[in-house]
């Protein structure tokens, strides 16, 4: 888009700044601030629609990244000054609670996508010996 993103600091944390003046490109400043969420989004979908053995740790790892990531965006990171969950409500028509029913959606929807999926039996949880094991296991 012909800016020149950088990284900083804001109060202390790791921040990737657009460079974008979202008063004169406010559009522009969306699309920059969404991209992130759209290509997680496009990831995990990629991995469930594809035909493909699939079912691995990295798979599953890539899976749950992109919906924990999508979940604190839109929970404890959608409030933050840099949040982008923010920078897009700014910038368009949409609330912080409309986009974050939009990008959590979509994860809910592939969670539930996953738990239906037998390549992706011990994705949440799975039986042990004396009850059950949440996480991953090998």
């Amino acid at each position: 888009m012909g800016f020149h993103p950088h990284v900083g600091l804001d109060r202390g944390r790791p921040t990737i700044f657009s460079g974008i003046d979202s008063r004169r490109y406010p559009h522009r400043q969306f699309i920059f601030s969404a991209s992130g969420l759209v290509t997680q989004t496009i990831i995990n979908e990629a991995i469930l629609d594809i035909p493909h053995t699939g079912g691995g740790p990295i798979e599953r790892g890539i899976l749950a990244g992109g919906i924990a990531t999508t979940l604190f965006y839109i929970t404890i990171g959608r409030n933050g000054a840099v949040s982008d969950i923010a920078f897009m409500s700014r910038t368009s028509s949409l609330s912080k609670t409309q986009l974050s029913l939009i990008f959590g959606g979509v994860s809910a929807i592939q969670a539930f996508r996953i738990s239906r999926n037998p390549k992706y039996d011990h994705f949440f949880v799975r039986p042990i010996e004396n009850g059950l094991g949440i996480g991953f296991g090998y």
